[in-house]
């Protein structure tokens, strides 16, 4: 049985890159009381760099392709630059946070992505068991703060760049079996909108079978499909709810008030 509330607080990359955006996030997500976890993306650190090393950014459907050199280079971005800065920032807000790779202590697993009509190179996938819930226990139980880059690694020595949102989304379905877990997915609208033009008309909850109302009637559409797709797939796997809002309104998280909350029923 879960034993203690747990939230799992995904940020992406437009708010790494801006300074001011991740200052002011952090600031709230140290706030935030209770265990917590944090998973960052990438931002466009990589691709710059990428680009001043004469190295070409190839991008399918959305989707970092990540030959030998750019893992390279998102390794030392993600997991060196980006994660040990925000490392810094929440030790300066009295935030107690650990960088972890899913090498680190083994804490995530995954496979490289198969090979069909793409390759997409040193990309990694997760498997239902490809987290390791006990060492991850053990850092929340010490009061350490896990920050999460999007780097992972085979068992065999090989390191992969992976989904930063499909970690989020697995490091939830695994600790839900140990803790009250809720997922919120933290980006530049203020929710799930009714209106795509009007920033206040935010869906406050979604259940499980209003999605599906939502989707046909086009309400709900492109982009925003996948994540509520994902975040219903958590859901369906013992995440108590999944929330979708603006970074810069996460102080009102734990007022209830943040974004759109998505629940099974």
């Amino acid at each position: 049985m879960a034993n203690s509330v747990l939230n799992i607080i995904k940020i992406g990359g437009n708010i790494i890159d801006d300074e001011r955006q991740l200052d002011s996030f952090l600031e709230k997500f140290s706030a935030l009381s209770g265990k917590k976890i944090l998973v960052h993306g990438g931002g466009k650190i990589a691709t710059r760099l990428a680009s001043e090393l004469g190295i070409e950014a190839q991008m399918v459907e959305g989707r970092r392709v990540t030959n030998e050199e750019m893992l390279r280079i998102v390794t030392m971005v993600y997991a060196g630059l980006t994660n040990k800065t925000i490392v810094a920032k929440l030790q300066n807000l009295k935030c107690d946070a650990v960088g972890l790779t899913g090498a680190d202590g083994d804490v995530i697993k995954a496979i490289k992505r198969p090979v069909k009509d793409i390759d997409y190179g040193f990309v990694g996938d997760l498997l239902h068991d490809s987290v390791n819930t006990l060492a991850i226990k053990k850092f929340l139980e010490a009061g350490f703060v896990p920050v999460f880059s999007a780097i992972t690694h085979n068992g065999l020595g090989q390191l992969l760049n992976t989904n930063a949102d499909t970690i989020a989304s697995s490091l939830a379905v695994s600790l839900a079996s140990l803790y009250e877990t809720s997922l919120v997915y933290c980006f530049e609208k203020n929710g799930v909108l009714r209106d795509v033009t009007d920033e206040n008309s935010v869906i406050p909850t979604i259940k499980s079978e209003e999605f599906e109302h939502l989707k046909e009637s086009g309400v709900v559409n492109d982009g925003m499909i996948p994540k509520l797709q994902n975040a219903f797939n958590a859901i369906n796997k013992g995440v108590q709810e999944v929330y979708i809002g603006n970074a810069n309104n996460l102080h009102l998280f734990q007022q209830g008030q943040f974004g759109t909350c998505l629940t099974l029923k």
